[in-house]
């Protein structure tokens, strides 16, 4: 029977391992189910998702739209335009080809309308036909022939007369050394589609590199970022989670705790066990794992090896079981969070640690019945006596160092771009250096919704709106594509016939990046940076605000990746005290109705209180801004907090310092797990878990302190036997025998 349950557990690991997938795309940093993300995908699914940005830069002015480069460039952006998963490719050569084409085809019809008129009237009316057209035909074709070899026409159709790029065209034309491509990849493409995209896009732009003329050649965008972020969280994980195994499992082996290798290894086999477990599930559930699963595999090492430790040390299995419940509660408590990354940290932790403790509580159990042997030391914990002055001194102390920490938490600055997890790649580097050619690193669209966007009010609205927006903020937002940019010439209050003679000179490789197939959504592209949310809040609000209103029956939206993380940032701000209370109480409700012993649930929510306004007020002091996970501080803290309070108090109380000694060890086995995290390559990972690491060293001084203050040893026959534990291990405690 024990085979056939380890070999269903063995099948159960592998059918969920090999389901398992990871996804870092910008879903992941968003607000689920907010209305900022539904208007983000709809805007994508109109008009293609954030652009995959190809940029070109050589060393001669005009090197990369010259005769002997043009057409190599065309064929670049033609082959981008055909791989799989790409909505729209926009770049310099072909917009001169569709323009030439469309150029082309507008003098064939003349020509032809000519002869028809010719052929009817005789050479009076063709005269007068080219008395009509002529004169605007010589003034519209300066540069002669509309063609990719003229070099009079790429130059008058993307340049000024003193050689600077056509507003209209700085988009893919930022400067006269440089050139952009737009790879808009389909809408709802999952991380596998976008990862194969990128590398797609990155082989033919190498292949092509010095056939366009391009002393360096970048591939970058969000879709660049996300798909190398998921490329480094793929390399990591088994790095890291392979490194914090051999470093917590040393700690079990090198501080005295018990006797035998194997039951000290015990706790790091049961927690390697709940992380594969838990891991599987996820894969079994079809659940994607996110960038939290790097930091979710030492925090539940560390945290699921306390469990099988305190077994094994004779704690109560009910006060154990009730304290694995809080950490769960804890966790648990991250899925109040807007973000899809935090939330799924949080469930992970929550299921991987009950997990965790019930395997502690049968593998403890049945190991200590193979080996049958007697109680190890029960020698009293000891304790330092101190004076109720410097008690109470101490006291005020921490608790005014905690409070000004709980006062500073609304005035902690807040990082909360996802950009910044990919910090420390070399494609987010990349993608700075694009930012300062183009001049942004993402787009605001303002899209425009009603029954006819070509519709002479509506194209008028268009207008009226890029006019308020450059004149408001040009400095921030630069146009990119537009009614206004795409159809310059109409002015500001065209006709309707007006409008369709325009649209039917631009070829709809154009008007489609503009206008949607059915004439029912428009839209106002801006590039903006996205270096300070708070200011991005801002902007968002006062374009808002100003924007005129829409045609009657039309309505506006103000959409785009930068604007969705705005209202992420907003979300994760607002929320910020909910979500450090929110842990705390939850952690300290089960501990109220699991535990005998209630006023052990009142000392743990004190210790992780005072545990998080001192990491808070830490935090304030060293001016390190939070992030998305490390603003529910209080959650991950009061996780261990209240571990140790009613741990330590249980040690003091019936004199157990084998107990004490296990606490100290999970300590030891928290911070180091934590502490694996500073190998990653990744700034925001680094950070995480060096925060983490104080602040278990923060939970097991308030935790000590708050017995130290409140906790008295009871009488020898007052003390109630451990009826209700494991088994016997045998332990060994410093300075003792067994």
């Amino acid at each position: 029977m024990t085979i056939l349950g380890a070999l269903l557990v063995v099948a159960f690991l592998i059918g969920g391992l090999a389901q398992v997938r990871l996804e870092t795309s910008v879903e992941s940093f968003l607000p689920h189910d907010d209305p900022a993300l539904q208007e983000l995908q709809a805007a994508a699914s109109d008009f293609g998702g954030d652009p995959v940005v190809v940029l070109l830069e050589s060393r001669q002015p005009g090197e990369l739209l010259d005769q002997q480069h043009l057409l190599p460039l065309l064929q670049l952006e033609g082959q981008l335009s055909r791989l799989p998963d790409v909505a729209a490719t926009y770049g310099p050569a072909t917009t001169l080809n569709q323009i030439a084409g469309r150029v082309q085809d507008l003098l064939a019809e003349l020509a032809g309308r000519r002869d028809a008129l010719r052929a009817r009237g005789g050479d009076a009316t063709a005269a007068e036909f080219d008395a009509r057209y002529g004169a605007l035909l010589v003034q519209g074709l300066p540069a002669g022939l509309p063609t990719l070899r003229n070099p009079g026409f790429v130059e008058t159709v993307l340049h000024t007369p003193d050689g600077q790029p056509k507003p209209q065209w700085r988009f893919m034309v930022p400067s006269d050394r440089a050139v952009a491509v737009l790879i808009r990849p389909r809408e709802g493409l999952d991380q596998d589609g976008t990862d194969r995209l990128v590398q797609s896009v990155r082989n033919a732009v190498s292949a092509a590199r010095d056939t366009v003329g391009a002393e360096r050649a970048i591939v970058s965008g969000v879709p660049t970022v996300t798909s190398d972020l998921a490329s480094q969280v793929r390399w990591e994980i088994p790095v890291i989670g392979g490194i914090a195994v051999v470093a917590v499992a040393a700690c079990f082996l090198l501080i005295p705790w018990t006797r035998g290798v194997r039951r000290r290894l015990l706790p790091v086999v049961t927690t390697t066990v709940a992380v594969a477990l838990t891991v599987a599930t996820f894969g079994w559930l079809d659940r994607p794992l996110s960038l939290g699963v790097v930091a979710f595999l030492p925090v539940l090492l560390g945290i699921g090896s306390y469990y099988p430790t305190y077994f094994a040390q004779h704690a109560r299995r009910r006060v154990v079981l009730v304290v694995a419940s809080a950490t769960a509660a804890a966790f648990a408590t991250l899925a109040l969070s807007p973000l899809p990354l935090v939330r799924d940290l949080g469930l992970t932790l929550a299921f991987g640690v009950l997990l965790a403790a019930a395997l502690g509580m049968v593998l403890v159990r049945a190991v200590s019945r193979a080996d049958a042997e007697p109680r190890g030391d029960r020698r009293p914990a000891a304790r330092t006596a101190a004076s109720w002055p410097i008690r109470a001194a101490a006291a005020l102390l921490a608790v005014a160092v905690a409070a000004t920490g709980w006062v500073m938490l609304p005035q902690l600055r807040l990082d909360s771009d996802f950009r910044n997890f990919a910090a420390g790649l070399e494609t987010l580097e990349d993608a700075r250096k694009v930012e300062s050619v183009i001049g942004s690193s993402g787009e605001v669209a303002v899209v425009l919704r009603g029954p006819d966007v070509l519709a002479p009010q509506a194209v008028s609205w268009s207008h009226s709106a890029q006019s308020m927006i450059v004149e408001r903020h040009g400095d921030q937002l630069r146009p990119v594509i537009s009614p206004a940019t795409l159809l310059p010439f109409l002015g500001s209050s065209p006709s309707a016939a007006q409008i369709e003679a325009a649209t039917r000179l631009l070829p709809p490789y154009l008007t489609g990046s503009v206008f949607r197939d059915d004439r029912r959504a428009a839209v106002l592209s801006f590039g903006v940076r996205m270096d300070d949310l708070d200011q991005l809040r801002t902007l968002r609000d006062d374009v808002a605000r100003n924007l005129p209103p829409p045609p009657t029956g039309y309505r506006v939206e103000l959409t785009g990746l930068p604007m969705a993380a705005v209202r992420g940032h907003e979300l994760v701000s607002s929320d910020r005290v909910i979500t450090n209370v929110a842990g705390i109480l939850a952690a300290g409700g089960v501990l109220l109705i699991g535990l005998r012993r209630r006023s052990d649930a009142a000392r743990a929510v004190a210790a992780a209180t005072l545990a998080t306004g001192v990491g808070l007020a830490a935090l304030w002091v060293a001016r390190v801004p939070l992030t998305p996970i490390t603003a529910a501080l209080g959650s991950l803290t009061a996780a261990v907090g209240c571990e140790f309070t009613v741990l330590l108090a249980e040690a003091v109380r019936r004199g157990n310092a084998a107990l004490r000694t296990s606490v100290l060890l999970a300590t030891a086995t928290s911070a180091v797990g934590y502490a694996v995290l500073a190998v990653s390559q990744l700034e925001a990972v680094r950070e995480f878990g060096l925060l983490l690491a104080a602040s278990v060293l923060l939970a097991l001084g308030a935790a000590a302190c708050v017995v130290w203050l409140t906790v008295k040893p009871l009488r020898r026959s007052d003390r109630r036997p451990a009826t209700a534990t494991t088994p016997p291990v045998s332990v060994t405690t410093p300075g003792g025998g067994s």
